[in-house]
């Protein structure tokens, strides 16, 4: 009597990579078309990628250095105010060309906004996943420990967590994704306690998967919507804290230009070159806000519970 091998799982068959391309361009031109239906969406959306080209093409499409200046251009005022068309924008306290300076200081807190959000992804999403499929003691660990420092105010912690490191560009990365990480810790964890118990996860372990598999093939792209909604929505907000810490001193260091020491910086001047903070201000309030609208539209697109039948 011959006996026969148990049915392993296939991963080449299941996974077929045209299979997964196909779905994914389909799931592209879905979202093409739901962008379309939502003109408000799609207009912060291309706000964001404007600031995202600006910020990679800034030595491109800009004539001055943004760290040398000249004195005799010290607050010199807007064009339209009488300054020289060379200087749109006016100049700062140093003669340097403050549309230059708004520019290049793209790059610090877009780059800041991405690596601490996709830092805080990477450990968020690692962690829940473990403590979400396998609970017991590492579930109970992660989680009191994710409770505490929820109980720190964001801004608090990572003031002082930038006490204790210094400022710069590596360890205010550090400070905002030490703690950035415990909202997709919460959400990744919450969403695979959910679709653990389900038929298909069920499926899938009858079929030989390892638990590794499952959570990687099976579960992942389940939730993958929800991580990325909540990504983001909280770009803008790690936008908003490197501003914060730029504007207390604690951030990227002069004269590397950043938004929110350039604010810092025009303070003092508000009432005879409000141009000086006035503009980086107003960069910063437009992409923080293109990215909410986006991030919510994106939201109300991805999250089936959300979706009217």
């Amino acid at each position: 009597m011959t006996v026969q091998a148990p049915l392993r799982y296939t991963r080449a068959w299941d996974y077929d990579l045209r299979i997964r391309l196909r779905l994914w361009q389909r799931a592209l031109v879905d979202l093409g078309s739901e962008l379309r239906q939502r003109p408000i969406v799609l207009i912060g959306g291309l706000v964001v990628l404007v600031y995202i080209l600006v910020a990679i093409f800034a030595e491109q499409i800009t004539i001055h250095d943004p760290s040398r200046g000249s004195l005799l251009l010290r607050f010199d005022p807007p064009a339209w105010e009488g300054g020289r068309w060379e200087y749109p924008l006016g100049a700062d306290d140093q003669g340097r060309d403050l549309l230059t300076r708004i520019i290049f200081g793209s790059r610090v807190s877009l780059a800041v906004g991405i690596l601490s959000v996709g830092i805080s992804i990477l450990v968020g999403l690692v962690l829940g996943a473990v403590s979400g499929y396998y609970r017991g003691w590492l579930d109970s660990f992660l989680s009191r420990f994710a409770d505490l420092l929820l109980a720190f105010p964001f801004l608090i912690f990572a003031i002082g967590v930038m006490a204790f490191l210094g400022p710069g560009f590596v360890n205010l990365v550090m400070a905002l994704a030490f703690k950035g990480w415990v909202e997709f810790f919460r959400l990744v964890r919450g969403e695979v306690m959910a679709e653990r118990t389900k038929e298909y996860v069920e499926a899938a372990r009858v079929a030989g998967m390892s638990h590794n598999s499952i959570m990687a093939f099976e579960i992942l792209p389940n939730i993958v919507h929800s991580v990325f909604v909540l990504g983001t929505l909280r770009l803008g907000y790690m936008i908003i804290m490197e501003a914060s810490l730029s504007f207390l001193g604690l951030g990227v260091q002069p004269p590397t230009p950043a938004w929110g020491s350039m604010v810092s910086s025009g303070r003092d001047y508000l009432l005879t070159a409000w141009w000086v903070s006035t503009f980086p201000g107003v960069a910063i309030l437009i992409l923080v806000v293109a990215i909410n609208i986006f991030g919510e539209g994106l939201r109300d697109i991805l999250d089936p519970r959300l979706k009217v039948e």
